[in-house]
């Protein structure tokens, strides 16, 4: 895995975002749209905010979700609002190109649409361009937390959570879906973050996000977030 450590989280905001537009234009150039996938916490907003900056053709950008809180359009609490806010409010993302999780389906309906969506998206199967993820003080990845029987789902591309987590039950990209992306971007930032990102860069399969490859994969972090690989 590639990693480049910056000193605060805005410089990793900035350098992550310099790689999503050089990702964007080559996927572009090469087939004629770019899909990815986003995901929730504090770093991806200001990536969102360094991004629609640079010059990125927006009418061939497909933005999907990595995961989302089961709550009512527009709470604080679904990620999504918060792609509206950083993204949507500032480059000209055609509506149909947006596509966020459908959490207030019902589930089993809920999950066949969002896989669809993904197929016309990215293919059959999906594989996106670049899915940011972060990784959680626990090692959870997306939505896939330790322990949840989820984590062994192989057999589609979008799952819900087994039980709630941190109060919430959550759609989530499963862990095949996330492999097959060409990219997977990582954000880190926090000295919260350094003892999982230590074991994360260890490959550690015992936390779920030691469970995605790492070969082509890069990895933006903090100062802080890095002690833990010293």
């Amino acid at each position: 895995m590639e990693i480049l450590v910056s000193a605060t989280p805005a410089d990793v905001a900035r350098d992550a975002a310099r790689r999503i537009a050089r990702e964007a234009a080559a996927a572009i150039a090469a087939r004629g749209r770019f899909t990815i996938a986003l995901s929730g916490g504090t770093t991806p907003w200001l990536m969102l905010d360094q991004l629609v900056t640079l010059p990125v053709d927006w009418s061939r950008v497909d933005v999907c979700q990595v995961d989302e809180r089961k709550a009512r359009d527009g709470s604080i609490d679904r990620n999504w609002t918060r792609i509206q806010a950083h993204l949507f409010s500032r480059a000209a993302v055609p509506i149909e190109r947006r596509h966020p999780m459908p959490v207030l389906d019902e589930a089993t309906a809920g999950v066949a649409r969002y896989a669809a969506t993904l197929r016309d998206a990215a293919g059959d199967p999906p594989v996106l361009d670049v899915v940011q993820l972060g990784l959680g003080e626990d090692g959870h990845v997306a939505s896939l937390v330790p322990g949840d029987p989820v984590l062994e789902f192989t057999r589609g591309d979008v799952a819900w959570t087994t039980g709630e987590y941190r109060g919430t039950s959550r759609m989530t990209l499963t862990i095949p879906c996330l492999a097959r992306a060409r990219l997977l971007l990582w954000l880190v930032t926090g000295e919260g973050k350094a003892p999982m990102l230590a074991r994360l860069c260890a490959r550690d399969t015992s936390i779920p996000a030691g469970r995605l490859p790492q070969t082509g994969a890069v990895l933006f972090c903090d100062a802080e977030a890095s002690r833990g690989m010293r």
